[in-house]
């Protein structure tokens, strides 16, 4: 099955999980979405992530195991920011903080896939992927 938008199916994914209180979310593999899992892991928004492979099929997934505090999801948001239709890049300088700096954005950088606060440190800009609370 082809993906329009593969990054948006993966944050959707996860969404819903925790909307139905689920430990975890299988979620189809790409180098890309495993790097945006170890942001998220590195945050501490997700406990651990590992790649499960279907000698079956040769297809290998994702299982992502999320995070609770007293039953309440740690990711209160998640929202994909640039899309296929519609980019959305920002300079290093131009990065805005997400809710004062208690939350994170993803950021696609020549540099790899990182936060804000590292692409801030490092001064440089790409593109934002998607914005977590």
């Amino acid at each position: 099955m082809s993906f329009v938008d593969p990054v948006g199916d993966m944050i959707t994914r996860i969404r819903n999980a925790q909307l139905r209180a689920l430990n975890n979310v299988t979620i189809p593999n790409s180098k890309f979405r495993a790097r945006i899992l170890d942001v998220l892991k590195r945050e501490g928004f997700i406990s651990n992530y590992k790649l499960l492979s279907d000698t079956k099929n040769k297809k290998e997934s994702l299982l992502v195991d999320l995070k609770y505090n007293n039953g309440l999801p740690i990711i209160k948001e998640i929202k994909r920011i640039s899309k296929p239709g519609r980019r959305i890049y920002a300079k290093a300088d131009s990065i805005a903080k997400i809710q004062n700096g208690l939350g994170l954005a993803i950021i696609s950088t020549s540099m790899g896939i990182m936060s804000d606060n590292d692409a801030r440190t490092k001064n440089i800009g790409g593109e934002i992927i998607c914005r977590v609370f």
